[in-house]
């Protein structure tokens, strides 16, 4: 109503009415309003179109902050009144986001809030009523265990949710405030452990969907992880985890696992952490913990991420797939075709030849069979190959092959759009998180020359995904057939211009650098 207009008392009745209606389009009592959680009771907003109602910035944990920095997430504490839960709460505590390599904006976090006080996830959900049970999805966001979080614009829930499920993002923390261990901390702990304390803020949140997502029509019994980049590796240290166990029954893997990587072990990493507590010049962890968190913020560069603490990770994720112990799932995973780092200028022939020596040994004739070098433009597309098979191609890769080998279900992809761009950007390709924004439809929120073959790739991805979310199967009418993953014949989907199934034909490549890297 404009402010200067005085209307009749029953026409102020009728627009509030309006007003309360439109949170529901039916124009019934409409339970998502104010919803009870732990801690207390919500309110949130709706689309524009008012289908979803969405809840962002949801605590799902106490505030890990002064004495309880480096310490497991713990309780909620409960709040009076309604929380209005309708901007992004804070991101974790890193550097300020700035644009850098093919990485735009749109693939960031907001410049502010950013905040060691970053344990809060957002809900989208198209739900009429608590008891329709939708399927949910949890993602979990990539940023090499040190940057990220859940208010990048790629990351939106509302295309998924209008897809008829449960759209859950989550904040964890990263960098020094997420994985750093050290023995005062470990014998603090009653699990005689520290520093995954970024893998046990999603263990906590997958709890609270556990128990809170009923209330906004979810189930929690058929709840799907998926991540991208360290997101990826995340859920793949979820899936190994014991302390996972019934919190999901799908994954999706998305460029990022850990099976010839090796993870840092508790003592080199609480080695890491003493050497860090004495070039602060502290002598105890209560002293570090006073520690201005932009002071401490400086040293994130040194973290490597999850550890085999023997509690969230009981021994290498390797191992424990091998031996079978990992929870069992449905899973889907692969990567980019042009994912690969090489930062600074490319090596020339001679310098690339050279560097294959040192790294293959008298492997590396076998090696210029899959990564050419007959002249300095070879060099420089098989040393980006090289580095995309080697952090992302053989890790999903090998990660399918033993998922298959265990009697799981897999459907295996590759990314080869290459993403439209101008400027320096256009040389990117189908680079690493190009997917993102396709797989969730979220094209609007990225500024990039897109045709029509990109909107229809978005839709036939989030079609996939959400098809996956919704039965363990990503096949579904209006979207063509994706054979499931098998080690001996290799089908995977292939997402560029047109969308089909077909096999692997890089298989040697892989193979070649599985058995160098993981030394079989």
């Amino acid at each position: 109503m404009h402010p200067g207009l005085v209307k009749p008392i029953h026409f102020i009745g009728a627009f509030f009415l309006l007003i309360f209606s439109s949170f529901n389009p039916e124009g019934t009592n409409n339970i998502f309003n104010k919803i009870k959680v732990d801690g207390g009771v919500i309110s949130g907003t709706v689309s524009k179109d008012q289908s979803i109602h969405i809840f962002k910035g949801i605590p799902f944990a106490a505030a890990p902050v002064g004495e309880l920095r480096w310490k497991a997430p713990q309780a909620v504490i409960p709040w009076t009144g309604t929380k209005a839960c309708t901007t992004f709460g804070p991101s974790p505590m890193q550097a300020s986001p700035a644009p850098f390599s093919m990485w735009t904006s749109e693939f960031l976090i907001p410049k502010e809030p950013i905040s060691e006080d970053c344990l809060n996830l957002n809900v989208w959900t198209g739900a009429k009523s608590a008891k329709e049970m939708r399927p949910v999805l949890v993602w979990i966001y990539g940023g090499g265990f040190s940057s990220g979080g859940s208010a990048c614009p790629i990351y939106d829930g509302e295309a998924m949710a209008k897809k008829g499920i449960i759209f859950v993002s989550i904040n964890y923390r990263v960098g020094i405030f997420g994985f750093f261990a050290h023995p005062e901390l470990t014998k603090e702990s009653s699990t005689h452990a520290s520093g995954n304390y970024g893998l046990l803020d999603q263990v906590a949140a997958l709890q609270w969907v556990q128990r809170n997502i009923a209330s906004f029509g979810g189930d929690p019994e058929d709840v799907t992880i998926a991540g991208q980049s360290a997101g990826s590796m995340s859920v793949n240290c979820l899936v190994a985890s014991p302390l996972s166990k019934g919190l999901f029954n799908k994954a999706i893997a998305e460029s990022g696992a850990s099976f010839t990587r090796g993870n840092v072990s508790l003592k080199g990493a609480e080695d890491d952490g003493v050497r860090i507590m004495n070039s602060l010049n502290v002598t105890s962890i209560s002293d570090l913990r006073k520690i201005p968190d932009t002071v401490l913020m400086k040293k994130s560069s040194a973290f490597r991420g999850p550890i085999i603490d023997g509690y969230v990770l009981p021994e290498s994720i390797v191992e424990i797939f091998k031996k079978g112990n990992e929870n069992k799932v449905t899973l889907l995973t692969g990567w980019n075709e042009d994912e690969g780092f090489v930062f600074g200028k490319p090596k020339n022939a001679a310098e690339f030849k050279r560097s294959l020596g040192e790294k293959f040994g008298q492997d590396s004739v076998l090696a210029l069979n899959y990564y050419p070098v007959n002249n300095n433009f070879d060099a420089a597309s098989s040393e980006l190959e090289l580095s995309r098979d080697e952090t992302f191609g053989v890790q999903n890769y090998a990660w399918a092959n033993q998922h298959d080998k265990n009697g799981g279900i897999v459907f295996v992809y590759r990314f080869m759009r290459k993403v439209p761009a101008t400027g320096e950007n256009v040389k990117y390709g189908a680079f690493h998180t190009g997917e993102v924004p396709y797989a969730y439809n979220n094209l609007r929120f990225v500024d990039r020359p897109w045709e029509e073959v990109d909107h229809q790739l978005a839709r036939v991805m989030s079609d996939f995904w959400t098809n996956f979310v919704k039965t363990g199967n990503p096949n579904g009418p209006g979207v063509p057939e994706w054979k499931r993953y098998v080690a001996s014949s290799k089908f995977i989907m292939g997402f560029s211009d047109i969308q089909a199934s077909q096999r692997m034909t890089d298989t040697a490549a892989l193979n070649f650098v599985y058995r160098k890297m993981s030394g079989e």
